[in-house]
């Protein structure tokens, strides 16, 4: 897995078109669009490797944990990113991947927005400026 993040005031998406993804999450009036404010927004690619590491997410949640108490903020973002140039994991998996990681975030008591998989979306974010506000991490 890798994943880009960004401490930011605010963002918001809005479900626009559908994607060449093979799989697309059913559209509903929670999740066409959505925002959230002082979040850690992350920009998620989960990758074949990750396919054949049955501890994997543990490991991001351990990552992305560090973040969070980093920067003291307890909304998270995640977002499926195809393009951190990796090998991606079969469309199936790395959505089931993704909601895995979401249900993990919410049983510690996180507040999670998650666009829906599959979909373009419209984006805006205002990231913060401080020496932490961007990072990105590569889960071997």
């Amino acid at each position: 897995m890798r994943f880009l993040s960004f401490h930011c005031e605010y963002f918001r998406f809005k479900t626009t078109k559908k994607s060449r993804s093979k799989i697309l999450e059913e559209l509903t009036d929670e999740n066409r669009d959505g925002s959230i404010e002082n979040a850690l927004v992350l920009f998620i690619s989960i990758e074949k490797q990750d396919e054949s590491k049955a501890d994997f997410l543990e490991e991001s949640l351990i990552e992305i944990e560090k973040i969070i108490a980093q920067l003291k903020v307890s909304n998270i973002v995640l977002l499926s990113f195809a393009h951190l140039f990796g090998t991606l994991s079969d469309p199936k998996f790395g959505f089931e991947s993704l909601k895995k990681l979401e249900h993990k975030l919410l049983e510690k008591k996180y507040t999670v927005l998650r666009p829906p998989f599959g979909w373009f979306n419209e984006l805006e974010l205002k990231a913060k400026g401080h020496p932490l506000s961007r990072m990105s991490r590569m889960i071997n």
